[in-house]
């Protein structure tokens, strides 16, 4: 008994200090059985489940053991059963009673809701960095023109800046999947136990609101036995599409790598590249290699959570593990943070693009949409004119720039040879050489989302939206966390003693 009375002394002392929930910022499972015990103390105690003589002692009991928790280097039990002793020794075996109507299945279920809420909003504010980089990026280089390529070869030139909208446009994708994800996950399991309920009547929804969650997980069953496993599941398929838009990303820059000259590369030096050990010349782009790997990993963790899910019976914990989750969520993290430092060392020489431009024929395409859309030229007949304009210029190793006007006249009138068509090229010496222009493609692109100066100006600026309005969507969500937090911590402190 006098051990009882001086750890009951010590409990109210300590909620003097700081309340519990401000002198940490780990939000791990100790955190969140604290906040669980916590709440069920003001609602039961409120609702008369739980006799308001025992108020002194549950609050003294929570408040001894979160603060010995928090204290450097003690351990943080993270579970109910290792929680519960530390209740025992601080309070007495009658603080059990808060224990009416919970289970270790409710209680878990819940704690990996809430953490994983907070790691797919720490992945949110991530990617909206990362995508942040590839839009200032993009709006550089709305304008400088490079060429870009299709199943490895060179096929069309494009904006830069419209190329990064595009793989900006992935991430968006990703960050509507965590958005709609997150609403499945915050959602609070506690009040169901096992899987059927209780007897007795919990509040469950005043639960879920001091928790900070914005609804229930409404069936029992499915509440611990079900949604549980689906979790880090579903949060697997949201890091495996950001890895695999960043493995794109990466690998479309290492093209550029292959090449004697090439037009975009890493800044040399610190961890951007390194000198090979054998070759001197050789600077390998390191950044990018290690970024691929991690991103390949992420995929692997992914993969494991879906593997471990696969086949079991409801209610098994194989892929339940906290730390398993996070560790999948963490590495997709990992992975933007690295694809954003690759987007702040990038170094691009318009100049050298343009000369690949010219150096090839990516603009032929051009003289076959505008034989056809202002001549009526059938589109196929104009692709086979083309072609042979390029077999013939490679074969004689003819720059576009430099390809002769009575040659593509004389060509034109082979390819349609017997054809129902005229026989003359239709175009003139200054519009055949004005359509292999790269420069005047872009410019007169006419398509919706095309790399044209409006629209490049129009989709900058809806990305840019996209980008605040995804910054505002998790700040609410951190807010509101923290102001249920708050309004816990405060009802909870009431619980004292007056004139503690």
């Amino acid at each position: 008994m006098k051990r009882f009375l001086f750890n009951l002394t010590l409990g109210l002392a300590a909620l003097a200090g700081p309340s519990a929930a401000q002198q940490t910022s780990v939000r791990d499972e100790f955190f969140w059985l604290s906040q669980m015990n916590k709440a069920t103390a003001v609602i039961n105690t409120d609702e008369g489940l739980l006799d308001k003589s025992l108020a002194a002692i549950v609050t003294a009991g929570i408040t001894k053991v979160i603060n010995d928790g928090n204290q450097p280097g003690a351990k943080r039990p993270a579970t109910v059963i290792t929680f519960e002793p530390l209740l025992i020794q601080a309070a007495g075996p009658e603080i059990t009673l808060l224990h009416a109507g919970r289970s270790s299945q409710d209680m878990h279920a819940t704690f990996r809701a809430a953490i994983l809420r907070d790691d797919l909003l720490n992945l949110a504010d991530q990617l909206n960095k990362t995508a942040g980089s590839l839009v200032k990026l993009a709006g550089k280089h709305a304008s400088t023109i490079v060429p870009t390529y299709t199943n490895g070869v060179a096929a069309q030139p494009n904006s830069l800046g419209h190329t990064l909208l595009g793989h900006a446009a992935g991430l968006e994708r990703d960050a509507q999947r965590i958005r709609e994800a997150y609403v499945r996950v915050d959602r609070s399991a506690m009040g169901t136990t096992v899987l059927n309920g209780t007897s007795w009547p919990l509040n469950r929804t005043r639960m879920s609101d001091y928790l900070g969650f914005a609804a229930l997980v409404e069936n029992a069953y499915d509440a611990g036995q079900i949604t549980s496993t689906e979790e880090p599941v579903e949060a697997g398929a949201i890091v495996t599409s950001i890895a695999l838009h960043t493995g794109h990303f990466i690998e479309d820059v290492m093209t550029q790598y292959a090449q004697a000259r090439p037009w975009m590369l890493l800044e040399e030096g610190g961890s951007n590249t390194y000198v090979s050990s054998a070759m001197p010349q050789k600077r390998n782009p390191g950044l990018l290699n290690s970024t691929r790997r991690d991103a390949s990993s992420a995929i692997a963790l992914a993969m494991g959570a879906v593997m471990q899910a696969h086949n079991i019976t409801p209610g098994m914990s194989d892929n339940k593990e906290v730390k398993s989750t996070s560790a999948i969520v963490n590495a997709a993290i990992g992975v933007l943070k690295n694809w954003d430092r690759i987007l702040n060392a990038l170094v691009v020489n318009p100049e050298r693009a343009m000369e690949e431009l010219n150096s090839d024929w990516t603009a032929s395409q051009e003289l076959a949409d505008v034989l056809m859309h202002k001549y009526k030229l059938p589109f196929r007949i104009g692709h086979h004119f083309a072609s042979e304009v390029v077999s013939y210029a490679r074969a004689k190793n003819i720059k576009p720039l430099d390809f002769p006007y009575a040659q593509a006249r004389r060509i034109y009138a082979e390819s349609v040879k017997g054809l129902s068509v005229a026989a003359e090229l239709p175009m003139s010496e200054a519009e055949f050489r004005s359509t292999l222009d790269p420069v005047a493609i872009v410019k007169n692109r006419a398509t919706l989302g095309g790399p044209q100066p409006a629209e490049m100006e129009r989709m900058l600026k809806a990305a840019r939206q996209s980008l605040a309005q995804q910054g505002e969507w998790i700040a609410a969500r951190r807010a509101k966390i923290t102001a249920a937090l708050g309004r816990l911590d405060a009802d909870f402190n009431k619980l004292a003693p007056a004139g503690r």
